[in-house]
Formats: structure tokens, sequence, C-alpha cells
């Protein structure tokens, strides 16, 4: 049974599997794919998939999180001011409590 799947809007067939050793396979830069460089990419991905973005606490360690309701107005207002500043909502409260919790 062969399946496809839409890639950047094009259709593609799976054809099942190969030996990248034997076909020629290329990389967009033009590089040969080979079953060795197709296991580093994947396990590279792989590391960069569980890693998440670093501790603001210590190396190692999960940050911890704060969960919280806010009134739509105020939401939409931070959203806003995040874009303006090409920052995240994130950075944009944790600076506004250290602000706060400084005074």
């Amino acid at each position: 049974m062969t399946e496809s799947a839409r890639i950047h809007d094009e259709q593609v067939r799976d054809r099942g599997t190969i030996d990248l050793d034997k076909q020629d396979v290329r990389l967009a830069d033009g590089t040969r794919l080979t079953e060795a460089k197709a296991a580093e990419l994947a396990a590279e991905i792989l590391e960069r998939a569980g890693r998440g973005r670093p501790s603001l606490s210590r190396s190692g360690a999960r940050s911890p999180q704060l969960r919280l309701s806010v009134p739509d107005e105020l939401r939409t207002r931070l959203l806003q001011r995040a874009e303006d500043e090409h920052r995240s909502v994130s950075h944009l409260v944790r600076d506004a409590l250290e602000h706060y919790l400084a005074s």
C-alpha cells in the first residue's frame, strides 16, 4: 500500500524504505545523504526536540511556571505590547514582576 503526504504544498508518495548507502539522495545543499548522515541528523533533531528552553533557575532544572487568569482587555494589551517590542509575553511578565517586587 502506497501512502502519500503533502510536504511544502507538494504531494509526495511514500515508496517504502531505501538504502541511502546505495541510492543517491541529496540534501538541499547538494551533499549526499547517507545512512550515517541520516542517523546523525535524526539524533540532532531528537536532542533539540527534547531539550526545550534553558532553565531560568539553574542548569539542568526546570523553571517553575505560573498560571494566572486575566481579563480579555489586559491580555489584548499584553499581546500587543509583546508584539510591538518583539519580545515574548513571558519575558514582559517577568520584567513587570521584577519591577513591581523591587519597588
